[in-house]
């Protein structure tokens, strides 16, 4: 019962922040997922429930992204992510690098862990420090953005933020922007997902997420979709910077437990 209030709770304020900022839920949400289930699995999931909020969002302001954008930036995004699963899946299969005891719990630190943990400080020092922060990009180098954020988000779900940097910068209303981010964001989910089904098809393995192991991911997309409505409606009385330092914060904590093999 506890793994189903902590799910929904974090896909709830997660989706909620994310609505605007246009990054957080699968940022925050896989290492809540990866409380339950092991790193590649809650990967898996997370863009499940990802990719099924992004589509609640297209529902909701999908009509104001800007098509031009959505293909500079998508196209390139879409490819590089399945060089991103594709990496994953190459990844996951190293061994242990150390476990050690912590009380009656076993940490375990794997060099998948040590990459996600890697990748989630930088995310958060993107956060925190004030010159990172207001990070932008020209729109010359869409491209180069599509690539790193595919790339990131197959590897990690990590695509937001940097979506989000490259596309605040080229002059678009804020409904363009949340509208524009939701199409991508479910591009390159769509095309991560299905990077892991055909991964684990060619590996002749059953589906990593079991049938016991559903309902808590129906739980995140149920939850998901309430933030969406909730933060549509109060979000605005929210600064950016308290959406930023709290998710630089957030991610800095998960950053160090992932690395330290703790989760």
């Amino acid at each position: 019962m506890d793994s189903f209030i902590i799910v929904s709770v974090a896909s709830l304020v997660t989706a909620g922040l994310t609505l605007y900022s246009g990054f957080g839920l699968g940022t925050l949400l896989m290492p809540v997922f990866a409380l339950f289930f092991p790193i590649e699995v809650a990967v898996a999931a997370t863009a499940i429930v990802h990719g099924a909020n992004n589509i609640f969002k297209i529902a909701v302001v999908g009509r104001h992204a800007d098509k031009a954008l959505v293909i500079r930036f998508g196209v390139p995004a879409i490819i590089a992510a399945f060089a991103g699963a594709a990496a994953l899946g190459y990844v996951s299969h190293f061994g242990d690098i150390t476990r050690y005891a912590i009380g009656s719990r076993t940490a375990v630190i794997t060099p998948i862990k040590l990459v996600m943990g890697g990748l989630m400080l930088v995310f958060a020092l993107f956060e925190l420090l004030p010159r990172l922060r207001e990070l932008k990009f020209d729109r010359k180098y869409l491209f180069a953005g599509g690539v790193l954020s595919g790339f990131f988000g197959g590897f990690s779900g990590h695509q937001g933020a940097l979506r989000s940097a490259f596309l605040a910068k080229v002059g678009i209303s804020t409904e363009a922007f949340v509208g524009t981010n939701a199409a991508i964001g479910f591009m390159v989910d769509m095309a991560r997902i299905g990077a892991y089904v055909t991964m684990f098809f060619q590996a002749k393995a059953a589906s990593p997420i079991g049938s016991g192991q559903y309902p808590l991911i129906l739980t995140g997309i149920l939850a998901a979709f309430a933030g969406v409505m909730i933060g549509k409606r109060f979000l605005h009385k929210i600064t950016m910077k308290t959406v930023q330092t709290l998710t630089g914060f957030l991610l800095l904590g998960i950053a160090l437990a992932l690395g330290s093999g703790v989760v």
